[in-house]
């Protein structure tokens, strides 16, 4: 794998397996020197566990690949912009690089509701890269909960 949109591939083929596990499909992959080295599916319902969203668990199988807690100079993808709590991580992580997919109008912290990454105040800061294959990220959002809506409509009396 060589650029953005095959990284970004990547991380929709884990979207659509936390989606079979009936989780939001949310895919992130950590990458170092173009070589995957943490992957991620959401996973908060089937864990029990608030914040294990896809990038956190991308973030800890690369920190434990790496053996440090520090990403520096390593690149995190994911198929829709990460929020409040995934930013922090990346922060303290240092990550260098974020590229998402689609947009977040109701909790992204790369730019849809903040941008975290633009905050002077803060100690860290990363390159960002918004839209990659955003379409196709979107429609996978999408697809899933409108067929939630469906089945919600199924059930009521």
């Amino acid at each position: 794998m060589s650029n953005d949109n095959d990284f970004m591939r990547a991380a929709l083929v884990l979207a659509r397996q936390a989606e079979l596990s009936g989780e939001v499909p949310v895919g992130a992959i950590v990458v170092k020197d173009g070589t995957i080295i943490g992957r991620g599916s959401n996973a908060p319902i089937g864990r029990h566990d608030p914040s294990a969203h896809a990038e956190l668990l991308a973030l800890r199988e690369a920190a434990q690949y790496l053996g440090n807690y520090r990403l520096v100079g390593c690149e995190l993808f994911v198929t829709l912009e990460p929020c409040v709590m995934c930013v922090g991580a990346m922060f303290h992580a240092r990550i260098a690089r974020v590229v998402f997919g689609a947009s977040d109008f109701k909790t992204g912290a790369c730019g849809s509701v903040l941008n975290l990454f633009t905050e002077q105040r803060l100690n860290h800061h990363a390159e960002i890269v918004a839209g990659v294959l955003a379409e196709e990220c979107g429609q996978v959002l999408t697809n899933f909960f409108a067929g939630r809506r469906a089945q919600n409509k199924k059930v009521v009396p």
